[in-house]
């Protein structure tokens, strides 16, 4: 699999389970990294819109940075809950009734984010909270 930096080629890996054959049900939590390549295009397979609502409904934690937060937003996901991202996803996050903040980290039953590589400490730290706390049956839709 090719991963980016922004908009070069960065390193190439190994992938074990391909999005296709991956069932969320043998996942704890999900981590959504931001960029702006990626995110878009997962947004864009239904599959992977799938896997991650089935994280959101079953309760179990999810963390997404910069722009990650879009591919919960097609998944129909973030309505009432409060969330920040990268400036540019706001009015998207707003428009799909999520409640944005501009904080480094903002946590919301077992849903973490954050807006840039700069909050990357924060983040780390509240995600490994929330994963290590398993499922939050608030969030569960």
């Amino acid at each position: 699999m090719q991963a980016w930096k922004h908009d070069e080629k960065g390193d190439a890996f190994k992938v074990d389970v391909k999005l296709a054959d991956a069932n969320s049900s043998e996942y704890d939590a999900l981590l959504l990294p931001g960029g702006v390549k990626n995110p878009d295009k997962l947004r864009m397979l239904p599959e992977a819109v799938q896997f991650a609502k089935d994280f959101i409904n079953s309760g179990k934690p999810v963390a997404a940075i910069c722009h990650g937060p879009w591919l919960l937003v097609e998944a129909d996901v973030v309505e009432g809950r409060q969330m920040t991202s990268w400036p540019s996803l706001k009015t998207d996050l707003t428009n799909a009734g999520a409640d944005w903040v501009d904080r480094e980290v903002v946590v919301d039953s077992g849903l973490v984010t954050s807006r840039k590589p700069d909050d990357i400490p924060a983040f780390n730290q509240k995600m490994i909270e929330e994963f290590a706390e398993g499922k939050h049956r608030e969030q569960a839709a």
